[in-house]
């Protein structure tokens, strides 16, 4: 098939990101922390302490989303939940020693997937991927209910 007939670009992202979602899936059963969670660990590990709902907005979570998960962590003891010294109506979030070397496994694990998702492609065209990938979050806010 072509590369001008085979632009069905909504089914290929949602195809993509099936598979990929399936084959990290089997990844992480191994390791005991899955693609949602390792998400929260990288945002706290670049700003530990970090408000509940700001960790929920970078990952594109509601309200019940960030909670959910953040309770699983909390049970797993990956994270710790406190209230906002400033605010008691708010919590931040905090990774323990176990949520630290989870983040070290997943990070390690990361730079496997991204290399496979990169395999054969040049920076330029990753780059384009990229820029594709962002212009979608733009076009498609969050909330648009369209």
């Amino acid at each position: 098939m072509s590369f001008r007939q085979d632009r069905r670009l909504v089914f290929l992202l949602n195809v993509a990101q099936r598979r990929l979602q399936r084959w990290v899936a089997t990844r992480t059963e191994k390791s005991g922390v899955t693609a949602a969670q390792s998400g929260l660990l990288f945002i706290l590990g670049r700003r530990d302490g970090m408000l509940m709902g700001e960790a929920g907005a970078a990952l594109d979570l509601g309200p019940p989303g960030i909670s959910g998960l953040v309770d699983r962590m909390t049970t797993a003891n990956l994270i710790q939940r406190r209230a906002d010294p400033d605010d008691g109506r708010a919590w931040r979030l905090w990774l323990t020693s176990a949520g630290r070397a989870a983040l070290a496994r997943s990070k390690a694990g990361l730079s496997d997937i991204n290399a496979r998702l990169t395999e054969g492609f040049t920076d330029a065209e990753i780059d384009v991927v990229a820029r594709w990938l962002a212009s979608v979050q733009t076009k498609f806010p969050k909330g648009e209910d369209e």
